[in-house]
């Protein structure tokens, strides 16, 4: 009997200082609706589509000694080994709503040589945002 182990990608998970507070600032910087906060303030999600936007605390004693500790960059010249990509149709206006909602900016939008516009905010906890527009967009 066939199986089938074709892996769906289900979360992205961002280790953050304040849960809560992460969903909140994602919900109105970038247009997401709030899918669950627990009771705890230890895990949410983000109504993102097929795969979900976690936000779970940095220091967790269910993982910490599992996989090791988070740790965030020293400095607003270094950025985590990752970054989470949101796509608009309007990046201009989407970045722009994102920077008047609290998002850092870091660069504003604009055409890539690879024909996707792209600009790049950090949220509260210092994760940088790539904003872009669909590569080849759908038909």
């Amino acid at each position: 009997m066939a199986t089938n182990h074709e892996p769906v990608l289900g979360y992205v998970v961002l280790y953050v200082k304040d849960v809560a507070e992460s969903v909140a600032f994602y919900a109105k910087a970038f247009g997401y609706s709030v899918r669950r906060l627990d009771e705890s303030h230890r895990w949410g999600e983000l109504e993102t589509g097929n795969t979900t936007i976690a936000f779970t605390p940095i220091h967790q004693h269910e993982t910490d000694d599992l996989t090791g500790a988070v740790h965030n960059p020293g400095s607003c010249r270094e950025r985590p080994p990752m970054e989470v990509c949101f796509v608009y149709s309007d990046v201009d206006a989407a970045y722009k709503h994102a920077v008047e909602n609290g998002a850092v900016a870091v660069s504003e939008p604009e055409l890539k040589e690879w024909g996707q516009k792209v600009g790049y905010v950090r949220d509260i906890d210092g994760n940088v945002v790539r904003m872009g527009s669909h590569v080849n967009p759908p038909k």
